[in-house]
């Protein structure tokens, strides 16, 4: 792309920078499950996911500033970019969980706590949170597995006022956009952010924001604590790659095309159900 070069390549996004030091975010239509990179892309998930990141970088503006300066990208990636501040990212992922599920859940059999957080005896796998916790993780290069961590360690890595306002900042942006969901009858299980500081000093939302890669969106009406919950995200993909017993360690198969086409229509009614509009 003329005036563009490559900068990063991420598990979904590709990074380029051009002579000012503006980043153009590429999404492309890899997915990733258990830190792996499928072999087997997913037709269009660039474009649902930068048109999903949009409509929440709009909605949420006033919670916190985001990275996008212009959707006017070059053709060669029209629809699947955007154009963004550079920022320095702060190396900690900013979890959210309004409920108990995947990782947390399996903390929580164990010790009845989430990164260091106690909770109340007898909730179930599914069950909600009497209120939402910051559970952060540390960011993992490609291939590498990201690790749940509390938050007094996030403190030690970004400094304690930084970690306060990045708790602050998840929590916020979390809560308004669970409410949010909720009258479009999605649940928000929980959700990752990342955040990184502007050349003012300004800490300000990057990458994606609340998609079915970074979100775990469950049907309200289906919902029902005591086991895996009906979901509109990547679980599906999960859950097949399970059922076939593929071990995570030997790198994953391709993938079918049922597969393939299930998990597109489940991003697809998340953001249906979201935006009030079709993907198209």
């Amino acid at each position: 792309m003329i005036g563009w070069r490559p900068l990063k390549s991420g598990k979904v996004r590709d990074l380029y920078v051009n002579d000012v030091g503006e980043i153009l975010l590429v999404a492309s239509d890899r997915i990733s499950a258990y830190d792996w990179i499928m072999p087997t892309p997913i037709p269009d998930k660039g474009r649902l996911l930068t048109e999903l990141s949009l409509f929440w970088f709009e909605k949420l503006r006033d919670v916190v500033p985001n990275h996008v300066l212009s959707t006017e990208v070059p053709v060669e990636v029209k629809g699947r970019a955007i154009i963004c501040k550079p920022l320095e990212i702060f190396p900690v992922e900013c979890v959210a969980r309004g409920y108990l599920t995947g990782s947390g859940w399996q903390e929580y059999q164990q010790e009845r706590q989430v990164c260091g957080i106690s909770l109340p005896a007898g909730l179930l796998d599914g069950s909600e949170l009497p209120e939402p916790i910051f559970t952060p993780a540390t960011k993992a290069e490609v291939g590498e597995h990201d690790e749940n961590i509390s938050f007094e360690v996030s403190q030690k890595i970004v400094g304690a006022q930084i970690a306060g306002e990045l708790r602050r900042l998840t929590l916020a942006l979390y809560s308004t956009a669970r409410d949010y969901a909720q009258s479009r009858g999605i649940i928000i299980a929980d959700t990752k952010f990342e955040f990184g500081l502007d050349s003012d000093g300004q800490i300000t939302l990057a990458d994606e924001a609340l998609t079915p890669d970074s979100s775990r969106f469950w049907p309200a009406t289906g919902w029902q604590p005591g086991g895996a919950q009906p979901s509109y995200d990547k679980q599906y993909l999960r859950d097949w790659l399970t059922s076939i017993g593929w071990d995570r360690q030997s790198p994953p198969p391709p993938l079918p095309d049922e597969v393939v086409a299930k998990t597109r229509a489940r991003y697809c009614e998340a953001y249906a159900a979201l935006t009030g509009e079709e993907f198209r």
